[in-house]
């Protein structure tokens, strides 16, 4: 699994479901974030971070390696931000948005219905 480090920082009732060649997480319902480490597409590995776009400016301030999720071309914003692997601050963006979410921040997380119980 990649990134194993966020769990220790990451509540202790979170969920892990692995798709895709993914680690999905889970908690109170919502997707939180995924972990990605693939060979095709490394431009996209990382910690994808579940939000909203009306947040992306404020967790940008609190966690400066977060970024947009796409760059092929024009940016296109979507409800997830992305601390890309290998940036510099990499693992203490990871253990921040994990505090973050250990402290219930509301800018973090989207409920689904897929979510595990």
């Amino acid at each position: 699994m990649p990134y194993e480090f966020v769990f220790d920082y990451l509540p202790g009732d979170i969920i892990v479901r692995k798709m895709f060649g993914m680690h999905y997480i889970y908690w109170r319902k919502k997707i939180m974030m995924i972990l990605r480490r693939r060979l095709n597409e490394p431009e996209f590995n990382g910690i994808w971070v579940a939000t909203n776009k009306k947040h992306h400016e404020s967790l940008e301030k609190d966690v400066p390696d977060l970024g947009p999720f796409f760059w092929a071309g024009t940016e296109q914003r979507g409800n997830w931000l992305l601390i890309q692997d290998g940036v510099d601050g990499f693992e203490e963006a990871g253990i921040k948005v994990c505090e973050l979410i250990a402290h219930s921040d509301p800018r973090i997380g989207n409920l689904t219905e897929k979510a595990p119980l």
